[in-house]
């Protein structure tokens, strides 16, 4: 158990943090909302003890520790850093390290901190290699968050990627090794781009967007949001960030934090921003300054985009250059990519082409789209195949009937309607034949999907008749993190109800710790006559508003009321 002075001391602090303060600081202790303490000196007490104090050391930055070190001796922790340590209740009001809290750092840090490292010398010569790992990974990443908006990520229990979507990133090409897929997914989660469910990764809002636009944009948000994303440990006041060499010993009392720093290192590596030995290549000194990127200082060294593509005869579609990313989404949207590199190449099919007029474009859209980029006009062998795959995908139509909630189901093959009314696939939408065509209960959507996956050429059509698109992608829902002083608030509510630090608070809880012991104790009374007596107590019991004790001088049992007793302090 803590001194009963710090305990003391600790419990005045926290009773005069804000609420919110308090709360932050329960959160960074990992403290359950369902704690059972009934005031702060229960806070105190447990606060002070060495596994909560364990959960609190990894969060303090090297100079924070630097001053505790300095302080185990006795010496006072400066004002400078004072404040957000005894915020963290590992100081006392003075800036005197509680000795539970000197008692944890003796033992992990007997000689001393590490010195810390200094930063690399810059080299202009490694921003190519830079620039181009930027190039790379921003269009791994694209591809990441198209194939989980095909299909989400599935998590295993400790969050990360399993080993079968591993594979998938790594067998489509988006990921060069199974290191590189888990790279790419955790700077994707870090920067908003996706989100969990709890089973599986999905593409945020933001991350669609992302996806439109050009690359450049692409990569300065990104940029953007890792700087931000850094712990706080790496970066100053002023927002900038520390030396990468020094990252490893930010949290000098952090077990994980060289492991955390170098993945941090890797990230920032992957995009550009430091180059193989840590040093900040041009354009990104903006962002390590605290300020922004200079966009324009790697745009010299990316390969230009391309807005036009070679289409062929053999159902092909080369690009001679980075396609811009707003045509390359549309155009893997009815082609598969056969490869990627500077010049990639893409494939396109009647499944392809059907799989876009399922998602929502028409003979016309995709013509005219094809027309619009193309370089050597609309091959005769696509035409047909968007013709054909057109024709045969308009035969079966399902609409949302306004007037009367149901969706209906339409198409001119009987033969075609009365395999849709038997078959067993279809189960769950429960289609029944009225008239000439099909109803149900369920909504449009899931319906059009349903056909579609048991490979009727159906599509989604408007009130008009008009053919409209259907998104399948499921997004990520944006949550926000739970308000630390929303979760704690009952909890802090009923601390401060416990008598905060009032002086009758702090005597009764030693009194209770003194019967729980049956230790001897020195009572100070005050007499009915203004003066003060001390009782030798082995203290028995306390209810009733009375302290009960053995008088060991006088072999007396002693009954005290606590409204005249001063003080109690151990026997000698």
């Amino acid at each position: 158990m803590p001194e009963t002075s710090d305990q003391r001391a600790l419990a005045v602090s926290l009773s005069a943090l804000r609420d919110e303060a308090l709360a932050h600081l329960f959160a960074a202790r990992h403290v359950s909302a369902s704690a059972t303490w009934r005031d702060m000196f229960d806070a105190a007490d447990a606060l002070l003890d060495s596994s909560s104090i364990g959960r609190a050391l990894p969060l303090v930055n090297r100079r924070e520790a630097e001053a505790l070190v300095a302080a185990i001796d006795g010496a006072l922790v400066p004002d400078a850093v004072r404040p957000p340590l005894q915020d963290m209740a590992l100081v006392d009001a003075n800036g005197r390290v509680y000795a539970a809290v000197a008692a944890a750092l003796a033992e992990i840090a007997p000689d001393g901190l590490p010195q810390a490292g200094v930063e690399p010398r810059v080299d202009a010569a490694d921003d190519a290699a830079a620039a181009e790992s930027a190039f790379t990974h921003a269009a791994a990443l694209a591809d990441v968050l198209l194939l989980t908006l095909e299909s989400p990520l599935g998590r295993i229990g400790s969050g990360s990627l399993g080993a079968s979507e591993r594979r998938r990133l790594v067998d489509s090409g988006a990921a060069r090794s199974a290191e590189e897929a888990d790279l790419l997914v955790g700077m994707a989660a870090r920067t908003g781009l996706l989100g969990s469910n709890g089973r599986a990764w999905l593409v945020t809002p933001a991350g669609r967007s992302w996806l439109r636009l050009p690359t450049l944009e692409r990569w300065a948000s990104t940029a953007r949001a890792l700087r931000d994303a850094l712990p706080a440990a790496y970066r100053t006041p002023s927002g900038a960030w520390m030396p990468q060499a020094a990252w490893a010993g930010a949290t000098p009392f952090d077990p994980a934090g060289e492991e955390r720093a170098a993945r941090w290192a890797h990230r920032l590596r992957a995009w550009g921003l430091l180059d193989a030995r840590g040093a900040v290549p041009v354009w990104g000194r903006g962002l390590a300054e605290g300020g922004d990127v200079d966009a324009s200082a790697l745009r010299a060294l990316l390969p230009p985009e391309v807005d036009r593509v070679y289409l062929q005869n053999d159902l092909t579609a080369i690009a001679p250059g980075p396609l811009a990313p707003h045509l390359d989404v549309r155009l893997r949207g009815m082609a598969v990519r056969e490869s990627r590199a500077q010049a990639s190449s893409y494939r396109f099919s009647a499944a392809t082409i059907g799989a876009a007029i399922t998602a929502g474009e028409t003979a016309d859209s995709l013509r005219d789209f094809l027309t619009g980029i193309s370089l050597t006009g609309l091959p005769q062998p696509l035409a047909y195949v968007i013709e054909r795959t057109a024709a045969e995908h308009g035969r079966v139509r399902v609409a949302a009937d306004s007037a009367s909630g149901l969706t209906t189901v339409r198409t001119d093959d009987e033969t075609l309607l009365r395999a849709m009314e038997v078959d067993t696939s279809l189960r769950s939408v429960a289609l029944t034949r009225s008239g000439a065509e099909l109803i149900t209960h369920v909504a449009a959507d899931v319906v059009f999907w349903a056909l579609s996956d048991a490979r009727y050429p159906a599509v989604a059509v408007d009130d008009e008749g008009r053919p409209r698109a259907v998104e399948r992608a499921k997004l990520a829902v944006a949550e926000s993190p739970d308000d630390p002083t929303d979760v704690y608030a009952p909890l802090i509510a009923r601390l401060r109800a416990g008598g905060e630090d009032s002086d009758a608070a702090w005597l009764e809880r030693e009194l209770d710790q003194a019967v729980r012991a049956r230790a001897v104790v020195d009572v100070t009374v005050r007499l009915p006559d203004g003066s003060s007596r001390v009782f030798r107590l082995e203290a028995t019991g306390l209810g009733g508003g009375r302290l009960r004790g053995r008088d060991r001088a006088a072999d007396v049992e002693r009954t005290l009321p606590l409204s005249h007793i001063v003080s109690i302090t151990p026997a000698v």
